[in-house]
């Protein structure tokens, strides 16, 4: 635990240093005379927002090492939200030159104003137009691939764009080692796109995994079986996910994440179930034995492995949100594991419960309690009905809520996490006990 708080302040530390470099470096030394204030602000938070735009290349380039404190979902979260930022400091950047000097506002014509003033207008508003399509993608009825592509195509311009008004502008780059400085930072953000979009697609093609079968199973879920090729296959911690592009190649982008459901004790064989929700989920069911299907991971912090000394875990699921905890008991049943275990599972109906026998066929293999939670339960159930609540996490949770004692894992519908989270928090569960996943990363 120690390890990772270090390594989270480390890359939050680093996070900073790249944000601030080029503003610091390229302020240093001689600056432009009968410049003002006000236009040097102007320059400054520019600068920051540039920077900014790039480390969102880093922040979805899925380095395993950078994620490995935090979670995907965490850093997916910090994506979204520094996004904002990102574009209010942009923005603010010809916004202070119109208010102190309107003359400036001249600059929007794209017919008459300079070409870096063009490059520069050009990049805001498609960062712009990029982020209004992500906060809005499900609204607007935009299919996941389709946004995913335009979003990459939207934030390479966006970089390129403002790189080139930079260099155009050439005010802050008056020295020979700026001029370096800056010629090195636009090579890495390059080389940064060539490793996502190229390289690593390219080196995914390589290890490519066959459909060994699709198994129906209750709740209108599949699970995709999947069979290693030519190579020793991935190794992850129960819990975690991966991305999968099934009917294309990893260089077209059409990848989806999904939770592994397969004990983290094989690695040869991988087991991901996936419920038909429509669009690319709608076709797990039609893949054939012997298909190619290519796999992008682990990732993610949502496991028990990352609590070796918790003496006790707490697995409260909510629908196809079953799928990670599934992965954690099925690695526990083959590690023999002893620990005392509870599942709180929250469904529809009983018949629609994922991996309802098998739950109950480990329930004898573990030291597992089964709670299911049915908000429709068929005549003469005598188990808890309705949604989980304050009441039932009382009446199952345990009673001394020690500090690092019992690690709680939550995953479901997004309504559903946020009131279970919000009921943890009011009855006294310490915040670093429980752990949510989610994934809604866009």
């Amino acid at each position: 635990m120690t390890k990772r708080i270090f390594q989270g302040i480390f890359w939050v530390g680093i996070y900073l240093i790249i944000t601030l470099a080029p503003l610091l470096i390229l302020l240093a030394g001689p600056r432009p005379v009968g410049r003002e204030f006000w236009r040097d602000l102007s320059v400054g938070l520019g600068y920051c927002g540039l920077s900014m735009v790039g480390l969102q290349f880093v922040l979805t380039a899925r380095f395993k090492v950078i994620k490995a404190p935090y979670g995907s979902d965490i850093v997916y979260f910090f994506h979204r939200q520094i996004s904002l930022v990102t574009f209010i400091l942009i923005a603010a950047h010809p916004l202070i030159l119109f208010v102190f000097d309107p003359q400036h506002l001249g600059l929007l014509n794209l017919v008459t104003a300079p070409w870096a003033a063009r490059f520069g207008v050009v990049a805001v508003i498609s960062l712009g137009v990029m982020i209004s399509l992500s906060v809005w993608r499900k609204r607007l009825k935009i299919e996941y691939d389709r946004w995913r592509i335009w979003h990459g195509i939207l934030a390479t311009c966006v970089m390129a764009l403002a790189m080139i008004h930079v260099e155009l502008r050439g005010y802050y780059l008056n020295t020979l080692w700026k001029q370096l400085f800056w010629g090195l930072y636009g090579a890495f953000w390059v080389g940064l796109l060539a490793w996502v979009r190229v390289i690593k697609p390219f080196l995914l093609l390589r290890k490519a995994y066959l459909v060994e079968k699709v198994i129906p199973e209750r709740g209108n879920a599949w699970t995709l079986v999947l069979q290693t090729m030519n190579h020793e296959g991935l190794r992850f911690q129960p819990g975690q996910f991966a991305w999968i592009t099934a009917w294309d190649t990893p260089i077209r982008d059409h990848e989806h994440p999904f939770s592994f459901s397969g004990s983290a004790m094989d690695s040869s064989q991988l087991s991901f179930t996936i419920k038909e929700l429509g669009d690319f989920t709608a076709s797990i069911k039609n893949l054939t034995k012997g298909q190619r299907v290519y796999v992008d991971g682990p990732y993610g912090a949502f496991s028990i492995d990352r609590h070796p000394n918790a003496q006790g875990f707490v697995f409260i699921a909510g629908g196809i949100g079953i799928t990670p905890m599934i992965s954690m008991l099925r690695t526990l049943a083959d590690r023999g594991d002893s620990r005392q275990l509870t599942l709180l599972y929250a469904n529809k109906t009983l018949e629609g419960a994922t991996f309802l026998e098998e739950i109950e066929k480990l329930n004898l293999m573990l030291n597992l309690k089964v709670v299911h939670v049915l908000e429709s339960p068929p005549e003469g159930w005598t188990g808890e009905r309705g949604f989980i609540n304050a009441d039932i996490l009382k009446q199952y949770l345990p009673a001394d809520f020690k500090q690092n004692r019992v690690e709680i894992f939550i995953c479901g519908p997004g309504p559903m996490m946020n009131a279970v989270e919000k009921i943890l928090t009011k009855i006294g569960v310490p915040l670093g006990d429980f752990h949510s996943e989610r994934f809604d990363l866009v």
